[in-house]
């Protein structure tokens, strides 16, 4: 129970990834608001937490929506009392566009960084008010293997954002004791990624990394506690690759 009395935000977290990372931090006793835009699931996935005996509570976000944001944030304070730790795990990537920088629409490239990157400056904006009066928190952001690739890419450049926001928070807040690190998952197993990339594609990324499976949410859970959980009280600017090695040689 590393997590005893803390207060957590998933965002993203109906599904894939985010739906492990709720269970996990629910597990180690923290209260766990799952904040997504897919009401059905998201509620779904409260539920079954909360019929675990975990605290846990569905509230909609789009996180490309300031107020929105705000207001997450503010009812998440008022229910539990404060906030402790940020997930920046909500993206674009379910189903999305596989265009090339000359390709890409400019209004889905717009929507698609508005979600990506804008969405996590917001959300970590939003939640700065109630660290502050705990006097810590714990920030993650959730960017990508694909941030070390060559790739022309919307999705990895959006990722590769989020790891220069990651780095730029754990400088302007480390004199607020505030911890902001990061997870970059390779292929992760999920639907997400069986719906968006082809079989052939995951092949080739897989056959090419020193461990050759795929991931699954389950490989990043020790990341994930270690960086929210007070191991990591002196670690700040840090991204946690975790991705069978696939990017050993890139960065």
């Amino acid at each position: 129970m590393k997590l005893k009395g803390k207060v957590a935000i998933v965002t993203g977290a109906s599904q894939g990834i985010g739906e492990a990372y709720a269970y996990a931090l629910a597990g180690q006793g923290a209260s766990v608001v799952l904040a997504d835009i897919n009401e059905e699931k998201g509620k779904a996935v409260a539920n079954s937490i909360s019929r675990m005996r975990k605290r846990a509570t569905f509230m909609r976000l789009d996180v490309a929506d300031e107020k929105n944001c705000m207001d997450v944030a503010e009812k998440t304070e008022k229910l539990y009392g404060g906030i402790d730790i940020l997930v920046n795990n909500a993206a674009i990537y379910h189903s999305m566009r596989m265009d090339t920088f000359t390709t890409v629409p400019m209004d889905y490239y717009n929507r698609f960084m508005a979600v990506n990157l804008t969405g996590q400056i917001l959300m970590t904006r939003a939640v700065i008010p109630a660290m502050r009066k705990r006097g810590k928190g714990k920030v993650i952001f959730q960017s990508s293997g694909a941030a070390y690739s060559a790739a022309s890419s919307p999705y990895a450049l959006s990722k590769l954002g989020v790891l220069g926001l990651m780095r730029g928070f754990a400088v302007e807040l480390g004199k607020d004791n505030i911890n902001v690190n990061g997870i970059a998952p390779g292929p992760i197993d999920t639907e997400a990624t069986m719906v968006t990339l082809p079989k052939q594609y995951i092949g080739r990324l897989v056959e090419g990394q020193p461990l050759k499976r795929m991931g699954h949410p389950s490989d990043l859970i020790g990341a994930l506690l270690y960086l929210c959980s007070s191991e990591s009280d002196y670690t700040t600017g840090l991204m946690m690759v975790v991705d069978g090695g696939r990017t050993v040689d890139r960065i």
